[in-house]
């Protein structure tokens, strides 16, 4: 039976350096740390909208009858609002996912860890489309409401209720830096999952020739 004197110098170094590769894989904390801030930034601009939009109301008197804004009265502003609650929701339990992907340091990472990544990415293009879905609904309505529809003899209400407009602005716009914020994200996950997938690449061929020995 051969021992490790028999083998050459160069395969033993070859899986030493194999070994440190597959217990030692750099782990980037700046990029966790980046992937938790943009999380919980996210979560807290998407709480800030979400009790904007809410609490988003006003009652003005026209010809003697009282005319109430809300936003429930819209399609688009509840659409808004229940993306905002999604997007809290599904932020929350990625950070929970998050922690088990990256802070299990005690075992080493395996190419079984690239779907881990995958889903992340996936769940965060999810959320990317769904913010911007509903921030471009309510973009489309606040635009009719404050400039009108010459065209379709849409008037603008944005006249009859200023503050109730301005606020629904304000919430908007929080909804649109949540939804910059998950842009970042997509683009750190992508990175990572990109540069995971061509280390185990890098590797498999290392991997053949020390099994062939």
């Amino acid at each position: 039976m051969a021992t490790e004197t028999d083998k050459s110098p160069f395969s033993v170094q070859q899986e030493k350096s194999m070994g440190v590769l597959i217990s030692k894989q750099p782990r980037s904390s700046a990029v966790f740390i980046a992937q938790v801030s943009l999380r919980i930034l996210a979560i807290l601009l998407a709480l800030a909208a979400i009790s904007v939009i809410v609490t988003d109301k006003q009652t003005i008197t026209l010809f003697g009858f009282q005319l109430k804004s809300r936003y429930s009265y819209s399609s688009a502003f509840r659409f808004l609002l229940g993306a905002d609650a999604v997007l809290c929701v599904s932020s929350a339990l990625s950070l929970i996912f998050l922690y088990g992907l990256y802070l299990k340091r005690s075992e080493p990472e395996t190419e079984s860890q690239l779907p881990k990544f995958f889903y992340l990415f996936v769940h965060d293009t999810v959320m990317l489309v769904l913010v911007v879905a509903g921030c471009a609904a309510a973009s489309a309505i606040g635009y009719v409401g404050r400039h009108g529809e010459p065209h379709m003899t849409w008037q603008a209400v944005c006249k009859q209720v200023p503050k109730f407009c301005n606020k629904m602005m304000v919430g908007l716009l929080l909804s649109y830096m949540a939804f910059f914020a998950y842009f970042l994200l997509t683009l750190l996950s992508a990175h990572r999952l990109m540069t995971r997938s061509t280390h185990w690449a890098q590797l498999r061929p290392t991997q053949s020739q020390n099994s062939s020995h």
